[in-house]
């Protein structure tokens, strides 16, 4: 086992990569009650008719199952000490744009998350992955990410009451005295404060203390026995094998712009953070990522894997730094992180202590983590500034990540070509441009 994950060629122990991996976990677990309310539409009222949630029980076990086979692939395949899970913002995406904002049933749009998987792995094998990510230019890259980190601040600011609707300005200020309401800033603000304080898996511990503090204060119904806390597995069978049944409705054109936003956030998001993690262990070598192509593949396999069983987008957790951080270096953290995932199997039952209150907390944090790349968009060049700020502020107004995408896109070769930059242009934007004019032709 030593010699296979090299521990004394990266200078490791099984002390230390367990540690890692125990790190990580902690720093990514959130995801395990934020998915399946996230994709259950757990807290969202007067949902319009026909639009339903996934089962959160079923969530909870795929976001697992889904998380633990994307690390041990990561972690034995391509040797990385990186994490897998769902996407906090793909779930997002995948709820609140394609089953609520487009009406299209979840079963179909796990469908499309396969498909995406699918594609992600023949792009990967035959290399045009590299080609389309070199293809869109850094400043588009990094809006995107901040895009998706502000409409995940905004969900979670509304799902905790502090953004409500308004018929006159649209927004406003929540009741800030509802003793739910209360719970949920008590939860930004300690999740915020252990954040900086540097505490690793400040965003779980934040959720923990929230829970606790809501059934401390009857808020919250708390555990009345063990079996509250710890019990059996939930069942997959409501979600197990439903992305296979509906292929047949994924030929549209509302499909083919979802399915291409699962492609290109994924490729991103692991692309940023596969580069991230092995920059700060040292992995690095010649400015080039070792075994890429073995990540990769481990990374859509995951995608493949989580829609079969029943979750959206799988894809690598920047939280793995965390991981790294603790001295992690070997593809044994992420076993170690898999392994965490399996047991934490048997406490579904805490789901039904982790309101949309206690979960807010965490979307707003990590719609701060995200955001944090603003100071990485060349804000000088109007050319750049002008598709950049689309992208970002559209997500949130417009409550899609898809048009911000295609406002960005848009707007990208028409300020460049009147710059006289149109040499920069790669064709494969040209064609993005196109596309992206029909779905707002067709789909608004």
């Amino acid at each position: 086992m030593k010699k296979y994950f090299q521990f004394d060629e990266l200078g490791t122990t099984y002390k230390k990569e367990f540690l890692a991996g125990l790190t990580t976990f902690l720093a990514m677990a959130y995801i395990l009650f934020v998915n399946p309310a996230t994709l259950g539409l757990v807290g969202m009222k007067d949902l319009p008719e026909g639009v339903v949630g996934m089962d959160p029980g079923a969530v909870f076990t795929a976001t697992a199952i889904a998380a633990a086979i994307g690390s041990l692939f990561m972690g034995i395949i391509a040797k990385y000490p990186v994490v897998l899970a769902p996407g906090v913002g793909l779930s997002a995406f995948f709820a609140y744009t394609v089953v609520l904002g487009y009406g299209i049933p979840w079963q179909t749009a796990l469908s499309g998350v396969l498909v995406s998987g699918v594609f992600f792995i023949l792009l990967t094998l035959t290399g045009l992955r590299e080609k389309i990510i070199n293809s869109i230019p850094a400043n588009l890259k990094t809006a995107v990410g901040v895009g998706i980190g502000f409409f995940i601040a905004f969900i979670g600011l509304k799902s905790a009451g502090i953004i409500v609707a308004d018929p006159t300005t649209f927004v406003k200020i929540g009741d800030l005295g509802q003793p739910t309401v209360l719970l949920a800033i008590f939860g930004i603000v300690v999740s915020i404060v252990l954040l900086t304080l540097n505490i690793q898996g400040g965003i779980f511990y934040g959720l923990i203390l929230t829970a606790v503090v809501g059934m401390v204060t009857g808020l919250i119904d708390h555990p009345k026995g063990i079996t509250d806390v710890v019990g059996g597995v939930p069942s997959l069978a409501p979600t197990f094998g439903q992305a296979f049944f509906h292929f047949g409705d994924i030929f549209t054109v509302d499909m083919l712009i979802v399915i291409l936003t699962f492609l290109f956030v994924d490729f991103f998001d692991t692309a940023g953070t596969l580069v991230a993690v092995a920059s700060q262990a040292g992995l690095m070598k010649d400015n080039k990522l070792p075994r890429a192509g073995r990540a990769l593949f481990a990374d859509s396999s995951a995608t493949v894997v989580g829609a079969v069983v029943g979750t959206s987008t799988t894809t690598s957790y920047i939280e793995s730094t965390a991981g790294v951080a603790a001295g992690g270096r070997s593809g044994f953290t992420a076993v170690v992180a898999a392994g965490l995932f399996l047991i934490s199997l048997f406490f579904s039952p805490l789901l039904a202590v982790i309101t949309p209150q206690v979960t807010a907390p965490a979307l707003v944090i990590v719609g701060i983590l995200m955001s944090s790349q603003l100071k990485n968009i060349d804000w000088d060049k109007f050319e750049v500034a002008v598709p950049a700020f689309f992208t970002i502020v559209a997500m949130p107004l417009t409550y899609s990540i898809a048009t911000g995408i295609a406002m960005g896109f848009i707007f990208y070769p028409i300020t460049m070509i009147l710059k006289g930059r149109a040499k920069e242009i790669n064709p494969i934007m040209y064609l993005l441009f196109v596309i992206f004019i029909l779905y707002f032709i067709f789909l608004t």
